[in-house]
């Protein structure tokens, strides 16, 4: 590997959040600090309270303070939020809704990106049959993230004596176009095949997706297109998911597919996700929660974690090579078969701790760093 050092500074805000948040965001931390080491980054960051921990202790789950951190920097790299503690809270002041959808939506990010790989070496962890997930899965979920049904028109109405609430699918052809660019740009760096998923045959606004994604289509000629109706994409996930490589979503149809991916690689903490806005700002999380019952326990799995500093990287700080070697030291371990607890799937294997993962991964990424093969 190039001893080619990265001079350009970032700084970035690290947001632990909740439950197991702080404990897989440690392992993220080493990672960086040893990139920073090798000099293969130069990253400053800065943590704040976010949550339930801030509600806790500011009373907002986003707090000033905190938005202020992450406005000064270049990205977040977010934890978890949330738990069983602020349920009771009214849902406009949960964690979840004040601060990562507040968050969402102050910084415009349009468009979130959730990888989801298989292994050929992990399928027995997958509820799919052995057969159906014998090449493995390696897709790309791309969801709207700003529009659909979740941010149009809501209210109520009164109709024969009986209320009715609703809730707007509402899609404009700029908010497609920019979202469909992005797949197909991200399609060129993978097997160059996008999948737009709509529901043209019954949702007007889903004829709109279908013929912008179309128009776009055609600006990309070495990508194939195809388009499949919602119902038939999660039925073909179950099937044969070796078969995708790039999902074009809405808002809620990502939703809802990106946890099915996420279901069939048989667990969430493998998973990273990218929340991106125009420009390279983005925020970075793990896709799964924050895990109450394993809080304190050393037993999460830190993956998704790591991955999703690796995207940072790639997506906001420009830095390809740091991706990659943080991408290449995870799949290392785990082809070797090194397991957290999540990851087990017959009774009596080993697994290692939080930090055992946690330290495997940094010696992987160290090897790679002096060249080593």
């Amino acid at each position: 590997m190039s001893s080619q050092k990265i001079l350009e500074k970032h700084k970035i805000c690290i947001l632990p959040g909740d439950g197991i948040g702080p404990e897989v965001m440690d392992q993220a931390k080493r990672v960086i600090d040893l990139l920073n080491t090798f000099e293969r980054s130069h990253i400053s960051y800065t943590s704040g309270l976010v949550g339930g921990h801030a509600i806790d202790e500011l009373g907002e789950a986003l707090p000033k303070e905190t938005l202020r951190l992450c406005e000064e920097s270049d990205a977040i790299l977010f934890g978890s939020v949330g738990g069983e503690k602020w349920d009771h809270l009214a849902p406009e002041k949960r964690p979840e809704r004040a601060a990562l959808l507040k968050l969402r939506g102050h910084f415009k990010l349009y468009a979130n990106l959730r990888p989801s790989f298989l292994l050929k070496e992990l399928k027995n962890i997958s509820p799919l049959r052995g057969e159906i997930v014998e090449e493995g899965m390696d897709l790309l979920c791309i969801r709207e993230l700003t529009g659909g049904l979740y941010f149009g028109e809501k209210g109520t109405y009164s109709k024969n004596d009986s209320i009715y609430h609703f809730d707007t699918m509402a899609y404009s052809r700029p908010e497609i176009e920019r979202v469909t660019h992005l797949a197909f740009s991200e399609a060129r760096k993978r097997k160059k095949k996008v999948t737009s998923i709509d529901k043209a045959n019954v949702l007007d606004t889903m004829v709109l997706w279908r013929e912008v994604v179309s128009e776009i289509a055609k600006e990309y000629p070495d990508v194939e297109c195809e388009h499949l109706y919602v119902d038939n994409a999660a039925m073909q996930l179950i099937l044969r998911p070796s078969q995708f490589d790039v999902l074009l979503c809405p808002n809620m149809f990502g939703d809802i597919l990106s946890d099915e991916c996420a279901v069939i690689c048989g667990s969430m903490g493998l998973l990273p996700s990218a929340s991106l806005g125009m420009d390279s700002f983005g925020l970075y999380e793990p896709a799964g929660g924050s895990a109450p019952s394993l809080t304190g326990k050393n037993m999460a799995n830190p993956i998704s974690q790591i991955l999703s500093t690796a995207l940072m990287y790639r997506y906001s700080l420009g830095n390809e090579k740091a991706a990659e070697v943080i991408e290449s030291s995870v799949t290392s371990v785990l082809k070797e078969g090194v397991k957290t607890k999540d990851l087990i799937y017959s009774e009596g294997e080993d697994f290692v701790s939080t930090e055992e993962m946690g330290s495997l991964i940094l010696k992987k990424c160290e090897r790679l760093l002096k060249g080593d093969s």
